[in-house]
């Protein structure tokens, strides 16, 4: 698992971060003294949990979660034991700290996330099958065909014999390569850029240095195919 910290006490991050020091699996790869710093960097990466303070100056805990699109497992802290009704309110949020911080509760903590994130529906895995018509690609999912809509793909990653295909509600695992699902989708819409990825590239929000980010993925363009994704875009 991976975390970041969010508090606006530099003592009180050292202490999460100490605390989490103590999980071999859980590695914390950012830490912030406010949330707006927080957002900017979510809006580029996924992480599996939050542990984030709801008093902070400007944007408490609370607000941050709001402004959320797609959280991950948030755990509170926080040195004041009366929001934790409201706490609960919010389905990312699944445990309620209060300072100072012991290990006994965060180990307890802990394994709340994990048991949340157990719950989490996986990818739905299938194969490939021919496309229906213009727009659309079918999957085979425990002997049902899902059809999948070209424009709701964001993404197709490659993973060993597999692919995943991401859309904007669910991902998909397809035994299949990129090279066979390439070969079906239209190039108007569509490009590789990795020798891992293909992308959407009408989806695509933001391109900086060697990546793009789509949604909250953040994918990496080879220099080779960076020329061909730089011709494609309509630039000013």
């Amino acid at each position: 698992m991976n975390c970041i910290i969010v508090d606006d006490e530099a003592a009180a991050r050292a202490i999460v971060a100490q605390l989490c020091s103590k999980v071999p699996d859980l590695d914390v790869i950012e830490e912030f003294p406010s949330a707006i710093d927080a957002i900017k960097f979510l809006n580029q990466h996924t992480v599996d949990v939050i542990f984030l303070d709801i008093h902070m100056p400007g944007f408490t805990g609370f607000d941050f979660v709001q402004t959320l699109k797609n959280p991950p497992k948030i755990v509170l802290t926080t040195s004041d034991k009366d929001f934790a009704i409201a706490a609960y309110e919010y389905e990312a949020i699944v445990d309620y700290l209060v300072k100072p911080l012991g290990w006994e509760r965060f180990e307890k903590s802990l394994q709340k996330v994990k048991n949340a994130l157990a719950k989490q529906p996986l990818a739905q895995e299938g194969a490939l099958t021919e496309t229906a018509g213009a727009g659309e690609l079918y999957i085979n999912i425990d002997r049902r065909l899902i059809k999948l809509n070209l424009n709701q793909i964001l993404l197709i990653e490659a993973q060993g014999d597999y692919i995943n295909v991401k859309t904007e509600k669910e991902t998909y695992r397809v035994h299949s390569t990129l090279k066979k699902i390439k070969e079906k989708l239209p190039d108007n819409t569509f490009l590789q850029i990795h020798r891992s990825f293909i992308i959407n590239f009408t989806k695509i929000i933001d391109i900086e240095d060697n990546s793009v980010l789509i949604e909250k993925n953040v994918i990496p363009i080879s220099r080779s195919n960076r020329p061909e994704l730089m011709r494609r875009l309509n630039l000013l």
